[in-house]
């Protein structure tokens, strides 16, 4: 009931708006109907709030003034833009998804505490992308075993036997993509010096 109000409230304002617009610019009725194919009539009955606005109306009305439909409307200014997800706890680790849709690439902050016993390898569908924000990450991968410092990035094929987490007695914490088998994030590794140089 409140939605239906607070729109019929925002219609009602769309046509002293109009107004407004037109006589800031100094334009006639006459004038503005030549520019939108919108005859003069309708353009008075809808700044007087006879005719109801509708995008046929409003989208020429708009493009004539070279302003955004937005500020014909009176559209609410954007809300706040930080998005908050609930942390998770996974097999000891905290997981926070920052990705909300279903399907494509799923992305995770992570923070790994150190894990008693030896690394379990495991395989599953997937291509993984792995950023380390804190901490040392050892990365089993098949038959490599890595240590990842911060701003280090490892990408792999889920499907090989591999495990990852702290490479000492303090916590790491990491992003990481998650995408299906084809999905990928490339990632262009700086080439390898020799000795020589």
């Amino acid at each position: 009931m409140q939605h239906s109000a607070a729109i019929a409230a925002a219609l009602a304002d769309v046509g002293p708006r109009l107004k407004r617009v037109r006589t800031q610019r100094e334009i006639t009725l006459t004038e503005l109907a030549a520019a939108t194919g919108i005859s003069k009539s309708t353009l008075s009955r809808l700044e007087s709030g006879q005719r109801k606005p509708s995008l046929e109306l409003l989208l020429p009305i708009a493009q004539a003034h070279r302003i955004p439909l937005e500020e014909l409307i009176g559209a609410p200014e954007v809300g706040d833009p930080r998005v908050r997800f609930t942390p998770r706890h996974r097999n000891g680790r905290i997981v926070v998804p920052l990705t909300r849709t279903p399907g494509g690439i799923q992305a995770w902050k992570t923070i790994i505490p150190p894990e008693p016993g030896e690394p379990e390898l495991r395989t599953h569908e997937g291509h993984e992308w792995l950023y380390v924000l804190a901490g040392r990450v050892r990365l089993i991968l098949a038959g490599h075993d890595l240590i990842l410092g911060p701003g280090e990035v490892a990408e792999f094929d889920t499907r090989l036997p591999h495990w990852f987490g702290p490479a000492g007695d303090q916590p790491v914490e990491i992003l990481s993509l998650l995408g299906p088998q084809g999905e990928r994030i490339h990632v262009r590794a700086a080439p390898r010096r020799t000795a020589d140089t």
